[in-house]
């Protein structure tokens, strides 16, 4: 029996351990199993790179809500945990942790430290997440990093190479100078940062040099990165701008370095930006790399791969590219060719990773395939399901924004290993059979003696290793067991109940990363989307709505959180925004949360010393009306709430069912059946009870349980302790119904309620509460206790059936029923009130005659019009007041819609 005050910091770890302990939330699939009673969720693997912050804490619950909601109501979930800790972000992670860089080890040294680093960073965030009561199951987990991920990963890579579907290219690719490997577009975003505006005076070659004595010809480009002037290639002009037409065909002499470059038109030119003539260099931009290929330009690389100058720079070889900008810009100004410089504020392209604006090098590169299929990929994003639906647009723009094919390798001391060696005589590219897999070339021999193209015996193992993303985005085919049956040469599966999987969550801002290259891989491997439905959840901000920053003081740290509040109230929280949209840390919402955990709690000890047995029998002589009512609008409310957490909708199925419960229920019902001392309505109590429990057990988990236990689950395992002191009768019906209602070892493995098609008229009911509610305030607000006898009260509406309820629980001597609620009231305007911010502005000097007329009662109201001081208002200009009056004997009382007229002698 609950008893006490609830205490949440005993409670919660003590359950969080049990269910992990028991396996309570363990997917058992060693039978065959029925794919279609499966829930099987995709859950993001968190990039190791940290602890946990907010966004985990909201977007962790969310996925818990649902594997919850569907354990209960459909049967065997699955709903595994995985670990990212392969890539950059875990390489970046080991070189903080460690103070060091791992271009300082050998590159299988550098691997084992990343290892004990992840390791000891996933083993805290475990804990982390079992802290929060995630219903994952910990027996499916794993890590990216894994031989078993490992082998997934490198047969997506074979397959693709079989399909046709991967090459290998050197040519112009985003890099990252910091991290020092070519990235995808996929990893760079828009960072606004400060810059200069550099007009920088260009000459015609040749200009000048007839003897005449003239000046030699200049023009004007205007340029934020003057450190490119050495990998100056060409210059564009417009072919529409007729003003430097007579440039096209001319070759330019680029200053301080002096060599000279054809001036072409092209109609790609920004005539709007700058002096409109823009120099080419290979490479600043996208357009440099299409003016490259389109114009056959030469190539002049001028920044190496840690952003420093090469010998093209000449006098600024060896300077870090933004060292050489201003370098390169005070020798302008000296030169007399700096004209103009002005502070700009300019969008650029930066790696995610870590914040460092890209560079356009030409590097060989592995790439998938995918501009030629763009359309084929927006058609397969339109067959799942979106919640919210708003978020297939940002997919949509995604992939028609796509301007590369994937580029998956990376230069890095950590990761996957491509499964390929090349010949070190003619370059032919040998891939590794299937059944050896994974392999790593540095360590292990080619499959084959000899070069198959010229028979040459010598090897060069590639030594890059395969983009993160790669291997995440095969996370539905790594959790359904995904591979290659060497003896049937096909590939299957080992959990196929499982695949397609049901649910994909995940944060918006992956969207482009995690579910757009999910959708890729699965599809080109299996042909079929690998979801049913994706459920996108926004971002967590501050109390003002921005986003949470270390640097500027904001972030709210969930150990604070957890450490203050109860996981149950986080949950609340967790469930207060529609899925997708950000949403304000509040902690007014972590209080509410609390609030609702003591309601429960002490209306659960108010259930159980009404009604002591925890599963009585249905009264022989049927229910009462109100009774039957709660149940039937119980029914109603089990219904909507199943239709809500269904549509994710979580925000309104928390807040539909709080409002039930505390108003409906404990204000209510529970008030009403605390008074029926002859009949405490036992059965409905425990019923009702039960049903709420199971309602609130995906949001308050931790409560739900510890009520469960003690109030039912435990009673039954009591029951058949007792053995013979307990009459096989008790037992029989004890444990029928608590087999019938679900009550084994967790309520979170109990079925989920099924309406019990109780009839009753709801609107009666309804009508019948209010009622007993407005004589319960009466009685409060005149200091007369609630068993004090009350004379006459007359109901102006259909509350026939409720009659004894009202007269047994209210103690009215007299209650006269008006069933056509046709009430001795009127209802009279007591006021108008005016909208000043619009009807001030519009009639200036005659408001203060508006507002005279009003005092005076000189008006009339017209529908939705009030004519008052020869001008008509109209629509939201005004609003009335209006108020109930009853003329006749006794007092009107406020009841909803239902008048109430109570008449006491006493």
């Amino acid at each position: 029996m609950p008893s006490g005050e609830y205490d949440p910091d005993a409670v919660e770890p003590r359950w969080q351990r049990r269910w992990v302990d028991e396996e309570t939330y363990a997917y058992s699939a060693d039978d065959p199993v029925d794919p279609n009673t499966v829930f099987s969720i995709d859950t993001p693997p968190p990039t190791v790179s940290g602890s946990l912050h907010m966004g985990h804490l909201y977007g962790f619950t969310l996925q818990d809500f649902v594997a919850r909601f569907e354990r209960m109501n459909g049967g065997e979930t699955f709903f595994p945990f995985g670990y990212d800790d392969n890539g950059i972000a875990s390489e970046r992670l080991t070189e903080d942790e460690l103070g060091v860089r791992h271009q300082e080890f050998e590159r299988r040294e550098f691997q084992r430290k990343c290892r004990e680093v992840c390791a000891n960073y996933e083993e805290q965030f475990t804990e982390n997440v079992q802290s929060l009561g995630v219903s994952v199951d910990w027996d499916h987990t794993y890590q990216t990093i894994e031989p078993r991920v490992q082998r997934v990963s490198q047969l997506s890579f074979v397959d693709l190479y079989d399909q046709g579907r991967e090459y290998r290219e050197k040519a112009p690719a985003i890099w990252c100078p910091e991290c020092e490997t070519a990235i995808s577009q996929v990893e760079t975003e828009d960072d606004e940062q400060g810059s200069h505006f550099n007009d920088i005076a260009f000459t015609v070659a040749g200009s000048g040099d007839d003897g005449d004595g003239d000046d030699p010809e200049e023009f004007v480009i205007s340029t934020t990165r003057p450190e490119l002037l050495p990998a100056c290639v060409a210059v564009f002009v417009h072919p529409d701008d007729d003003e430097n037409q007579d440039l096209v065909g001319e070759s330019a002499e680029v200053p301080l370095f002096g060599h000279e470059v054809p001036i072409i038109a092209d109609e790609r030119v920004d005539r709007e930006t700058g002096s409109g003539i823009v120099m080419c260099c290979t490479f600043g931009d996208k357009n440099d790399i299409e003016w490259y290929q389109v114009h056959d330009l030469d190539l002049r690389v001028a920044i190496d791969e840690s952003g420093h100058m090469t010998d093209v720079a000449e006098g600024y070889e060896g300077l870090h590219a933004d060292e050489a900008g201003e370098a390169i810009v005070e020798d302008l100004d000296e030169a007399g060719a700096l004209l103009d410089r002005r502070d700009i504020t300019h969008t650029v392209n930066v790696h995610e990773r870590c914040g460092t604006s890209v560079e356009f090098l030409v590097t060989e590169q592995w790439y998938v395939e995918m501009l030629d299929k763009t359309d084929e990929y927006l058609e397969i994003g339109r067959k799942m399901e979106w919640s919210p639906e708003k978020m297939f647009t940002r997919y949509e723009h995604w992939v028609e924004g796509l301007q590369w094919d994937w580029l998956i390798s990376r230069q890095r001391s950590s990761g996957i290993p491509f499964p390929v060696w090349y010949c070190d005589d003619c370059g032919e590219e040998v891939i590794a059979e299937k059944a050896d897999l994974p392999v790593d070339p540095l360590s292990d021999d080619p499959p084959v003696d000899a070069c198959p193209e010229c028979g040459h015996d010598g090897f060069e193992p590639e030594d890059d290793v395969l983009d993160t993303w790669a291997t995440s985005s095969l996370t539905p085919l790594i959790n359904a067991g995904w591979d290659w049956d060497e003896e049937a040469e096909e590939f299957t599966m080992e959990r196929p109940e499982l695949y397609r999987f049901d649910l994909r969550p995940q944060g918006h801002d992956i969207i482009s990363f995690w579910l757009f290259h999910t959708l890729v891989k699965c599809y080109e491997h299996t042909g079929e989307v690998p979801f049913e439905e994706t459920m996108i959840n926004g971002h967590v901000l501050d109390e003002n709505r921005e986003k949470m920053s270390k640097s500027v003081g904001n972030v709210v740290e969930p150990e604070e959180v957890l450490e203050e509040f109860p996981v149950d109230a986080t949950r609340y929280w967790a469930a207060g925004t529609a899925v997708g949209d950000d949403f304000p840390f509040k902690e007014k919402d972590l209080r509410a949360g609390e609030k609702l955990i003591r309601k429960l709690w002490n209306a659960s000890k108010l259930v159980e010393s009404l009604a002591p047995e925890p599963f009585p029998a249905e009264p022989e002589g049927g229910l009462r009306e109100l009774d039957r009512w709660l149940l039937a609008e119980l029914d109603a409310e089990v219904e909507r709430l199943t239709e809500l957490l269904d549509d994710r909708a979580f925000s309104k199925a928390r807040d539909e069912l709080r409002s039930f419960f505390w108003n409906t229920f404990c204000d209510d019902y529970l008030e009403i059946a605390k008074q029926r001392e002859d009949d405490p309505a036992a059965y409905t109590l425990r019923t009702a009870h039960r049903r709420f429990l199971k309602l609130f057990a995906p949001l308050l988990a931790h409560v739900t349980e510890e009520l469960w236990h003690d109030m039912y689950a435990d009673a039954v395992a009591d029951v058949a302790a007792a053995g013979s002191d307990a009459t096989a009768a008790d037992a029989d019906a004890t444990a029928g119904t608590a087999l019938a209602d679900g009550a084994g070892d967790s309520i979170h493995l109990a079925d989920w309620p099924e309406p019990l098609g109780v009839e009753a008229d709801r609107d009666a009911g309804t009508a019948a509460t209010a009622v007993v509610g407005a004589l319960r305030k009466y009685k409060s607000e005149n200091q007369l206790p609630l068993t004090a006898a009350l004379d006459a009260v007359e109901v102006y509406a259909d509350v026939r059936g409720f009659e004894d309820d009202i007269t047994g629980v209210m103690h009215v001597d007299d209650l006269a029923v008006h069933p056509d609620g046709d009430a001795p009231v009127e209802t009279v305007v007591t006021g108008i009130d005016l909208d000043y911010a619009t009807v001030g502005p519009k009639y200036g000097d005659q408001v203060g005659d508006i507002e005279a007329a009003l005092a005076q009662g000189e008006y009339e109201i017209d529908g939705d019009e009030l004519h008052v001081a020869g001008v008509t208002l109209v629509g939201d200009e005004f609003a009335v007041e209006e108020e109930r009056q009853y003329r006749g004997e006794g007092e009107l009382l406020q009841a909803d819609d239902v008048v109430v007229i109570v008449r006491n002698d006493a």
